[in-house]
């Protein structure tokens, strides 16, 4: 029989074990360092919004530092800069904020569907329907107001967002991303092409939409962010509860099938929470487009 190697010689050890912190035996954890990271660019990530906001509020018309800006959020004096602060600026600035994070989270899952990383909110053709939806109502309703235009804008876009899910229900797993984009070009395209006759022929129409189409977040008071909040709530409860799905989707149709995955419904939620993210999104501010070619 062979005679089993001497330990070697030192503090008597294994030598894997003093490589490691904790008990002998303990291996790494990669897990926690990973988490660590994502909670740190997490708290940065929040810290920069925080700062944005504040130099939003400062930034306009009449400059304000941000040491009065801090002020006069934490106490309402009645000043000329508390009441712009406060009364004209806070809503444009937490409408931009829930804009955008609407926009990047319809992103997430509209690419987690369709597997592919450039894949925006208006490859469903939402931009292009909230804007036909807003032409109808400018030539034939004479809506003028952005308080009327939202309601079109997000029926507008939800329809659209159907139409084109609609398209593609009944393609196969393996040819439905490529009709997905093809009958989101297809849609956008052909809505494009009827917003821009009606307003070739109605002056009225071109003049009230066209400053609108650009997107904006001028003249959008807590109106606007009152009307959009929920429809967003909705959209983003649905799209963290379709976080653990959309990672086995992401692994393909076919495995996450074998793990047990509803492929259809989870697309279907899915299509869900983009239409009510974009749609809000979109009326609340204006057609946005190439998020994802941007980020």
């Amino acid at each position: 029989m062979k005679a089993e190697p001497a330990a070697p010689a030192g503090d008597g050890q294994r030598p894997d074990s003093r490589r490691t912190s904790g008990p002998p035996g303990a291996r790494p954890r990669p897990g926690g360092l990973w988490r660590g990271r994502h909670l740190a660019a997490l708290v940065g990530c929040l810290a920069l919004v925080v700062l944005l906001v504040l130099i939003s509020l400062g930034v306009g018309a009449r400059g304000i530092p941000l040491g009065t800006v801090g002020r006069v959020l934490l106490h309402d004096d009645g000043s000329p800069e508390a009441i712009i602060v406060r009364q004209l600026r806070m809503p444009r600035t937490a409408l931009a904020v829930v804009v955008g994070a609407a926009l990047a989270l319809a992103g997430v899952v509209m690419q987690a569907i369709t597997r592919n990383p450039l894949a925006e909110p208006g490859i469903v053709g939402v931009n292009a329907g909230a804007s036909f939806a807003v032409v109808i109502a400018i030539a034939a309703f004479h809506v003028t107001g952005v308080s009327g235009y939202i309601w079109f804008a997000f029926a507008g876009a939800v329809l659209a967002a159907l139409v084109v899910y609609t398209l593609t229900s009944g393609a196969t797993r393996s040819h439905h991303h490529t009709r997905l984009v093809l009958a989101g070009a297809a849609l956008s395209a052909s809505l494009g092409a009827c917003t821009g006759i009606i307003t070739m022929f109605n002056t009225t129409a071109f003049d009230s939409y066209r400053f609108w189409v650009v997107g904006a977040l001028e003249n959008r008071g807590t109106e606007a962010l009152t009307a959009a909040a929920p429809f967003v709530v909705a959209g983003t409860l649905i799209a963290l509860a379709l976080g653990p799905s959309l990672n086995a989707l992401a692994l393909g149709d076919e495995t996450g099938a074998a793990l047990g995955l509803r492929v259809t419904w989870v697309r279907a939620a899915g299509f869900l929470s983009i239409m009510l993210l974009c749609g809000a999104a979109t009326a609340a501010a204006g057609p946005i487009g190439f998020v994802g070619l941007v980020v």
